[in-house]
């Protein structure tokens, strides 16, 4: 990719790894040479492996299992099922309601029924394909559109509210607005998976207190602790977890998968376990994107100034509620999009189905929205000849302003701006005439020579929450440390924050190099012997984990100070100096054989849970503006798409590492765009037919086009360094952008993604795929 970086306003450090520099990431060199250790290298001499057994059906009750065969298999040292859970069996983020192995229930294909451990996995496979399960196959409820209807089979037995998770609405202004101009549509956006290259992979090592040690690779070691403990039965102190290494998360890792089921194994064998899921179990094991479907109206003035916005949102959550929840909350808060609308009604629903279960990705809730809302502004363009970029600055929400739950806009918001900026980046030359037929959409395989291929320019501009929001208790604690080592001054930090790719550890040693003007700074591994860390999700961690870092090396440099007795002093790497540069004792005198250590629990400014009946009140701490600009080429005889640039610019507040920002927003990029044209998990009466990279397609390199990244860097006045978050905007804008630069090449309506080439060759066209 190819990448040019603007920003508006720029601070510099000095010194080499200090805020607003881009020092090498620790872990850098071991990615590039294969020899970093993940998850899936974890290894003990004495190990045993375990495996899962899934159910075949996607709604079943369970009348008996038989594991006397898969026992009897030479090397098998345990068969467990439910009724060898010595806890609590019922897990989950929100509500309870996920079983670690299925008692008398199956309610989707792939759930755990019972677990196999055995001194060589094929072994323990064997075993588990011998245990004789009889279930009685039940109704299953697989279209969501359904699941509320008085004659739909429940998912959950006693659930008040039937098969509903969480329903949300928003009401704001004149409740029965009118506008001289309405635009309306309906929109289906498909399952996405997390897709992450390192499957899911843990080691539970069974210790000498009777509790376990679990190193696994997560997102949120702190929550994985309470569940672990409720099915075990253990308190908090005999559960440790440590982060094991991350092969990209992206959500996917905030459920428990492996968790429970290998401390189970290791406390019933008193060996350490292994468990390592294939990519097909992959693709079981761990939730996804919600499907959902939409239906947008806008009202606006003849001159594209809207009125009032309405939007009935639909998300399937599948078997267990996750995360639904909350992704009802946000899809519902964001899902009008950054713009200024007087008028508002939203109702928002998750759903429980026979369908796998889904829950936290990259964008939560707000992705799904954004495909709905970004097409139909471009239709309100077009039926009041307002060009469609300007539409949106015209539109576009501003400092001061207030959303649609009545939350002030307290901080920059450039939607104009940064639409303007991708508009005016340059755009790719024309194609010509006898031109590599390489570069055409196909052309790899022949299949065109430049006929039927035409170009098309798509724009779309998002906002996404950072933090978690409505009421939720956001912190994060972190310990830092100073000391003398060999005569140098070293500051370890330790924080429970898991490192899954996005680079914190070495943001956490920008930041300690900034306060304490310190060089050598040790990140311990993320553990649960320190408080928690929060999840690594929602843009939150620079913020929320950045915000605890830099208020524990305050405190370590006020003790610090404090020790010396002068006033107006400040640490410079070995020294103490005085307000006028002179250097009045070394750190080393000061320390000792000593240290100063400080620990710090941080939060963010609260959030408020929203009124149930209007939808108002401060839900979020903070919001991040992107847009973006795809130029597509299509050939239409074929329904192949080829993306030639995707453009963007993004507010990120303050880039406290330039570097990681633009891969952060490249990567984000891709995703999006993965969802737009080809990332689907397609599921058929509840059973998923493609559980496999051959496919289920993800971006390559090869698919990747040119990307022009403007960074504008408005700093938050609440944030520490003024950040905001920067991994989910690209997502939520980067996909609506491409799916617009087809329909304007194609014409066609294409109110579902991903876009498959049918709907391009003989899709319904605009003037047909409206209301």
């Amino acid at each position: 990719m190819t990448t040019s970086q603007r920003t508006t306003t720029q601070t510099t450090t000095a010194g080499t790894g200090r805020i607003g520099d881009s020092p090498l990431r620790p872990d850098a060199t071991l990615k590039v040479t294969g020899e970093f250790a993940y998850a899936s290298d974890l290894w003990h001499d004495d190990m045993v492996w375990g495996v899962t057994l899934r159910s075949p059906h996607p709604h079943a009750r369970i009348l008996g299992i038989d594991v006397t065969a898969a026992l009897a298999v030479p090397g098998v040292s345990a068969v467990l099922t439910a009724d060898d859970v010595p806890g609590h069996n019922a897990v989950g983020l929100e509500h309870l309601d996920t079983p670690a192995l299925a008692t008398d229930v199956v309610r989707y294909e792939g759930e755990p029924v019972a677990l196999v451990a055995a001194d060589h996995p094929e072994t323990a496979r064997r075993a588990a394909k011998r245990i004789v399960v009889d279930y009685e196959v039940l109704p299953a409820v697989t279209d969501p559109r359904r699941a509320l209807d008085d004659d739909a089979p429940v998912v959950h037995e006693g659930h008040e509210g039937g098969n509903l998770v969480r329903k949300m609405q928003i009401r704001r202004g004149d409740p029965a607005p009118t506008a001289p101009v309405v635009v309306a549509l309906d929109f289906e956006v498909g399952m996405q998976d997390q897709a992450f290259l390192g499957p899911e992979s843990g080691l539970a090592v069974p210790a000498a207190d009777g509790g376990v040690d679990l190193f696994v690779a997560t997102q949120w070691l702190h929550v994985d602790q309470g569940q672990i403990c409720r099915v075990l039965g253990l308190p908090p102190e005999k559960v440790r977890l440590t982060l094991a290494g991350v092969g990209g998360a992206f959500g996917g890792r905030e459920d428990l998968s492996i968790h429970v089921h290998a401390c189970l194994l290791a406390l019933r064998t008193g060996k350490p376990v292994k468990m390592s899921y294939a990519r097909d179990e992959s693709f079981y094991g761990h939730v996804h994107r919600h499907p959902a479907w939409l239906r947008y109206e806008f009202g606006a003035e003849t001159d594209g100034t809207l009125v009032y916005a309405s939007a009935d949102i639909l998300f399937d959550g599948g078997a267990y509620a996750s995360s639904t929840g909350a992704v009802v909350g946000n899809g519902g808060t964001l899902g009008l999009g950054p713009y200024r609308i007087p008028s508002v009604r939203v109702d928002a629903r998750g759903v429980y189905t026979n369908n796998p279960p889904c829950g936290a990705m990259r964008g939560f809730g707000c992705v799904q929205a954004a495909f709905a809302h970004e097409a139909l502004m471009d239709e309100l363009a077009d039926r009041v000849g307002v060009d469609r970029v300007e539409i949106r600055a015209l539109n576009g929400m501003r400092e001061g302003d207030h959303n649609i739950t009545g939350q002030l806009i307290d901080s920059a918001a450039p939607v104009a701006e940064l639409i303007r900026i991708v508009r005016d980046m340059p755009l790719p030359a024309p194609r010509e005439d006898g031109a590599d037929i390489r570069e055409l959409p196909g052309g790899v395989s022949n299949t065109t020579h430049g006929e039927g291929v035409v170009r098309g320019v798509g724009y779309a501009v998002t906002y996404k929450n950072v933090g978690f929001s409505e009421g939720f208790d956001d912190y994060s604690t972190a310990r830092v440390r100073l000391e003398m080592t060999g005569g140098e001054p070293v500051v370890t930090v330790h924080t429970a924050a898991a490192e899954v790719g996005q680079g914190l550890i070495t943001v956490e040693q920008q930041i300690c190099r900034t306060e304490l003007g310190v060089d050598r700074v040790v990140v311990t591994p993320a553990d649960t012997t320190v408080g928690s860390g929060g999840s690594t999700s929602a843009s939150r961690q620079t913020y929320v984990t950045g915000g605890a870092v830099k208020a524990a090396c305050e405190a370590v440099r006020a003790s610090v100070l404090a020790r010396v007795g002068v006033p107006d002093c400040r640490l410079e790497g070995d020294k103490i100096v005085s307000a006028h540069g002179e250097v009045v004792v070394s750190l080393a005198e000061v320390l000792g054989d000593g240290a100063v250590e400080e620990t710090v629990e941080w939060r963010h400014r609260p959030t408020q849970e929203i009124d149930p009946e209007t939808g108002q009140g401060d839900a979020h701490v903070q919001y991040a503006f992107s847009a973006h600009r795809a130029v597509v080429d299509v050939d239409v005889e074929l329904g192949l798409v080829k993306v030639v640039a995707l453009d963007t610019a993004q507010d990120v507040g303050r880039a406290i590492n330039p570097d990681a920002v633009i891969g952060q927003i490249q990567g984000g990029s891709a995703q999006g765009m993965g969802l737009a044209l080809m990332e689907e998990i397609v599921v058929t009466d509840g059973k998923v037919r493609n559980p496999s990279f051959t496919d289920y397609l993800i971006p390559t390199i090869l698919d990747m086009p040119p990307m022009q990244v403007a960074v504008l860097e408005y700093a938050d006045p609440h944030a520490p360094y003024g950040v905001r978050g920067v991994g989910e905007p690209p997502t939520i804008s980067s996909g609506p952008a491409v799916a617009a630069a087809i329909r304007a090449a194609t014409g066609k309506a294409l109110r579902r993604v991903p876009v498959r080439p049918e709907h391009i060759v003989d899709g319904p066209d605009d003037a047909e795929g409206g209301a």
